[in-house]
């Protein structure tokens, strides 16, 4: 097999642990051990004393009963049986295409957006034609575009919803769209839905409760703060579910004891961790827009309630460039945007600790007056 590197996850790979000051992630200011354990007010004294009665074997391998029943309340209308946990989002976007794509099969990809809904197929051997957002629409995909892509033979849509690294968020109304075109042609729909939005809540809606043939991945990882825990899951219908299973046990067999220990309780604790995660989602990103706006040589279209964000640059030099000089230089970074495969610019992790955010983004603006 011979699969194209995933551009954002390179640049990290070099570079992340050289920053000082990291304004590039696109997680919620990750929690502390000691913060997670306090969730429940018990200082971590009943996580730890449930876990030390368990054996260290392999454990529920699908992911135990607390743990399916806790995900599938995230839903109004997924069956616990059907969720399957993974390695992360990451490993359920594997798995769901693995499943779903073989050699030949014609698949639409939203795009530019997180590499893997793309390039995995293609590396399949799927026909990909990509389903373009576009920046005069808000960084929205078209509908229109994607009734005229569609065919007959057409096997699956992939969707980023919200879009890794644009901040932005599907509507209902075009989730319904898409659910109306797939189901015309007996597609299937994967949608990443790893960043909730933490703003307008009651308009969100997942694809897994508009369509039977909805493939729905996500993780604990982003809107939840956690992820050193690894831990994601799939949505499906059965049939798929059964699928995925003999592909989960050549790549993953458990999550493990203490992992899935560790996702139930912040899963049973997401309404603490939710209300801290939204005020330093709306906190920061009002520093990022009066920073954007008081910057000549920067715009955004503001990400929807989610933590990550895309700025262009404008600037006289290559994105890779200058995030290379500014990391270089200033010990600042940032993901440049042709990792993603967009227009001059990066991505911006606005949801940092405060103060990070802030010293970032003076760095940031030092570097852009020297075009001045």
């Amino acid at each position: 097999m011979n699969i194209a590197t995933i551009g954002v996850e390179e640049w990290l790979n070099v570079h992340e642990k050289s920053a000082t000051v990291d304004i590039a992630q696109s997680t919620i200011a990750s929690l502390t051990m000691d913060e997670i354990l306090r969730l429940d007010g018990t200082d971590g004294a009943g996580f730890y004393e449930q876990l030390g009665r368990e054996k260290m074997n392999y454990g529920w391998i699908e992911g135990s009963p607390e743990f399916k029943d806790e995900v599938a309340g995230l839903y109004e209308n997924v069956e616990p049986d059907n969720i399957l946990q993974t390695n992360g989002a990451t490993g359920a976007n594997l798995l769901a295409l693995m499943t779903l794509v073989e050699p030949g099969d014609h698949v639409i990809a939203e795009y530019p957006t997180y590499q893997p809904l793309y390039e995995i197929p293609r590396t399949l051997g799927a026909e990909v034609e990509y389903w373009h957002i576009r920046e005069d629409l808000g960084w929205q995909p078209d509908i229109a575009e994607l009734e005229r892509l569609v065919r007959p033979d057409t096997k699956l849509i992939c969707i980023n919803n919200a879009s890794n690294p644009l901040g932005t968020v599907l509507p209902r109304e075009t989730l319904e769209q898409i659910v109306e075109i797939a189901r015309s042609v007996g597609a299937y729909v994967l949608s990443d839905e790893v960043y909730l939005p933490l703003e307008d809540t009651e308009r969100f809606v997942s694809m897994a409760d508009l369509y039977d043939r909805a493939v729905v991945t996500n993780s604990i990882s982003k809107t939840y703060s956690v992820p050193a825990a690894r831990i994601g899951w799939t949505v499906s219908n059965a049939e798929v579910a059964d699928r995925i299973r003999t592909y989960r046990d050549y790549t993953l067999i458990c999550g493990g004891i203490f992992n899935d220990a560790l996702a139930v309780h912040v899963l049973r604790n997401r309404a603490r961790i939710l209300e801290r995660n939204r005020s330093i989602v709306l906190g920061n990103r009002a520093i990022a827009q009066a920073w954007v706006d008081s910057e000549p040589r920067v715009r955004w279209v503001a990400p929807k309630g989610v933590s990550t964000s895309y700025i262009q640059f404008d600037i006289p030099m290559d994105d890779e460039a200058f995030c290379l000089k500014l990391l270089r230089e200033r010990g600042v970074l940032l993901v440049p945007g042709g990792r993603f495969e967009l227009p001059c610019g990066a991505r911006l992790g606005y949801c940092a600790p405060e103060q990070t955010l802030r010293e970032g983004l003076a760095r940031l603006s030092e570097a852009l007056r020297e075009f001045d």
